[in-house]
């Protein structure tokens, strides 16, 4: 068995403890020769709540929100997803202790509204439990409409069950230097990893980009028969770039779906997409901290520029298009 974590950021992003890039982003792991998805086997899954209330929320409260949180996951068209509340308890939401969520006081992450720990097995890539923690330091609402000065639960919590399911940290998002650390300009995707602001309930919904990486790991055959994927290679000066942000735009639909280049080749592959025409972006990774996305000892390529494939590319259902190249050029 192996463990790993990792967590959302208030309005500046700490550093968390993010793992290996798998492919939005998919979580990944070893098994013998090959990289396979992080995933849970059966659903529903089984949870508990700690029994600990903070300052406006109780700990029913708090299980309404993952209760909320799940069903969200599972809104996506022939996607299997489900959680099952097995009771409050008095262990603390940490790795050992089973799929447990509830709120722990972290003064030292003082930036980190969230994180989310995995016990895998390792022989299968299975996801065997899964704990997350709300750091108790910040203020919290449940409020329906949210609370000005406060924090959401549903919100973050609906971020964090995404990690819980196997997905990790999109970058579809803009944010601003500021304070030694980066504040959201906007985003569009719950996976993104810094938080809105307090007050904000926009977390609660998904987006394309969101619905995409779930729906690859868990769609059902409808799925796989009725959405299509885009797939290629991005290179500079005919090398393969590492780590690059390809974003694939319907514009008849306006939905971004993302992903990245997760080989030496440079070769991406961006699943769940709806058939369609799709325009092709590919830029460097330089719009949040590369160490929430990708492993820190990873070397990630950002000195190149903002490049667009050169004509639209369509996106049958049931299956990839011909694999495109994307070439671009240094800054």
């Amino acid at each position: 068995m192996l463990t790993r974590r990792i967590g959302i950021a208030a309005a500046l992003i700490a550093v968390v403890l993010a793992p290996a890039a798998g492919a939005y982003l998919k979580f990944g792991t070893s098994v013998g020769n090959q990289v396979v998805g992080l995933q849970w086997a059966d659903f529903p899954v089984k949870y508990q709540i700690t029994n600990r209330a903070v300052a406006g929320v109780t700990p029913q409260q708090l299980q309404a929100a993952v209760a909320n949180g799940f069903a969200t996951w599972g809104q996506p068209d022939n996607v299997n997803v489900s959680g099952q509340f097995n009771g409050l308890t008095n262990l603390d939401p940490i790795e050992g202790n089973g799929t447990v969520i509830g709120f722990m006081s972290k003064p030292s992450q003082d930036r980190t509204l969230g994180e989310t720990s995995w016990v895998i097995d390792d022989n299968t890539g299975e996801i065997v439990s899964s704990s997350i923690f709300l750091n108790s330091i910040f203020a919290w609402s449940v409020a329906p409409n949210g609370e000005a000065n406060r924090f959401d639960v549903e919100s973050v919590v609906v971020h964090e069950l995404g990690h819980l399911l196997g997905l990790g940290h999109s970058s579809m998002g803009e944010t601003d230097l500021q304070g030694g650390g980066r504040v959201v300009r906007g985003k569009r995707a719950v996976m993104f990893p810094i938080a809105y602001g307090q007050g904000s309930i926009v977390d609660r919904q998904l987006q394309a980009d969101d619905i995409a990486g779930i729906t690859d790991i868990y769609g059902n055959a409808t799925a796989a028969a009725t959405l299509g994927a885009l797939q290629g290679r991005v290179t500079l000066n005919n090398v393969g770039v590492y780590g690059a942000h390809v974003i694939a735009f319907n514009p008849a639909t306006g939905e971004m779906v993302s992903g990245y280049t997760l080989t030496t080749g440079g070769h991406f592959v961006i699943a769940g997409l709806k058939p369609g025409q799709y325009i092709v972006r590919v830029e460097p990774l330089d719009d949040v901290d590369q160490d929430s996305v990708f492993d820190p000892d990873d070397v990630i390529n950002v000195n190149f520029q903002v490049s667009y494939y050169s004509k639209t590319v369509a996106v049958p259902a049931g299956g990839a298009n011909v694999a495109i190249v994307v070439a671009v050029k240094a800054k």
